[in-house]
């Protein structure tokens, strides 16, 4: 190659690029830049070069802070400059957790309630990883325990106290912890605390992120159509349509900034995921865990309380399971990547996300007939 003892940095950096040489494993700046386009057009503007390079990770992309930071810049100048004159407005952290497993927060986001939709996400106090989470079209105290509180405790373990604020939705779940408090690592507090939510400072600090990233984005395509009076949110057959769809293509954006939110570095920390790495220190087999139906009936025979268990936003307009089958062929031929609709409304092209909302209450109305 016509290298000599002595070659200078930028003369090896010059003969590297003339032979496409690399160090192994290291992507290339084009290849870099390519990623980062796909992954903007994936998760919209608001991801910076920590949470990009968490999302880009989390995909099997590595590369640094500083490359990641070069290549937002170099793809995207507008969202680049908008991110760099953004102003941050997070809750201090008040305390601090000693080890994973010692505080679960758990907290419901309701920004898009009037749409049919409630976010509920646990979140380890520890390593600050979201440990499950659910989207549902109103806040239910059943689907709380079962796809949250219940999802987390099998896949990691019982931690030693669940913090909440005082809404009703988490009963099931502060029953069912109370009722294990004697298997817990450290039995020195109380098993469960309920705060006002906006000292749940741990999990309060996440749904900023949430809201810019996925609720924001598509409330925004909705109050659209609800001003143009496209909507009219008082017909249940329409409030059924927008929260089941809604629900869908959030969930979408959703899992993105899970995955991106896990694999960032948190300054002063880690990353999430690494920091959880071995779970909670008492694993519990799942027959300490029951089911969220056979867990009702037990809190109902000691509390006497009944727990509601089932909660639908507007009505289901069909009157058969293939009445219901059929509309939902009929919607999935004509839009037929979810996905892509997220994108369109977390890229600021909303147009996608409204047409499909009208063309599945389109489609429902036409199977009632």
């Amino acid at each position: 190659m016509g290298l000599e003892k002595g070659v200078s940095v930028p003369n090896l950096k010059k003969l590297c690029a003339k032979w496409n040489l690399q160090k192994n494993g290291l992507v290339s700046k084009s290849q870099l830049e390519g990623a980062v386009v796909d992954a903007v057009q994936e998760t919209g503007p608001i991801y910076g070069r920590k949470m990009m390079k968490g999302y880009l990770d989390s995909k099997g992309i590595h590369a640094s802070e500083r490359r990641v930071a070069a290549a937002l810049q170099a793809v995207h100048p507008p969202y680049h400059e908008n991110r760099r004159q953004g102003l941050r407005n997070l809750n201090p952290v008040p305390y601090q957790a000693a080890y994973f497993g010692q505080k679960l927060h758990m907290d419901q986001n309701e920004k898009m309630a009037m749409y049919g939709l409630t976010h509920v996400v646990a979140i380890d106090g520890y390593s600050g990883k979201i440990v499950a989470n659910s989207i549902m079209p109103v806040k239910n105290n059943l689907v709380i325990y079962d796809e949250v509180y219940r999802n987390a405790l099998v896949t990691y373990g019982l931690w030693d106290q669940l913090r909440v604020d005082h809404g009703g939705e988490f009963y099931l779940s502060l029953f069912m912890q109370e009722k294990l408090s004697g298997y817990r690592f450290q039995q020195d507090r109380a098993p469960y605390q309920q705060t006002a939510s906006t000292r749940n400072h741990r999990i309060e600090r996440v749904w900023p992120e949430v809201n810019n990233r996925v609720t924001y984005p598509l409330k925004a395509a909705l109050v659209h159509l609800v001003d143009q009076e496209h909507l009219d949110m008082e017909d249940t057959t329409v409030q059924y349509c927008v929260s089941n769809l809604t629900c869908q293509v959030a969930s979408i954006g959703i899992q993105r900034f899970i995955h991106a939110w896990n694999s960032h570095t948190v300054s002063g920390r880690g990353i999430p995921n690494i920091l959880a790495e071995g779970g909670c220190q008492v694993k519990l087999p799942e027959e300490l865990l029951p089911g969220s139906a056979e867990a009702a009936d037990v809190y109902h025979q000691e509390t006497g309380r009944n727990l509601t268990r089932e909660s639908v936003f507007g009505t289901n307009p069909f009157h058969s399971l293939e009445e219901q089958q059929n509309a939902e062929q009929q919607f999935h031929t004509a839009c037929q990547n979810l996905g892509s609709l997220f994108d369109s409304a977390v890229n600021q092209q909303p147009r996608p996300f409204q047409e499909a909302v009208m063309e599945l209450i389109s489609v429902s109305r036409r199977q009632q007939f």
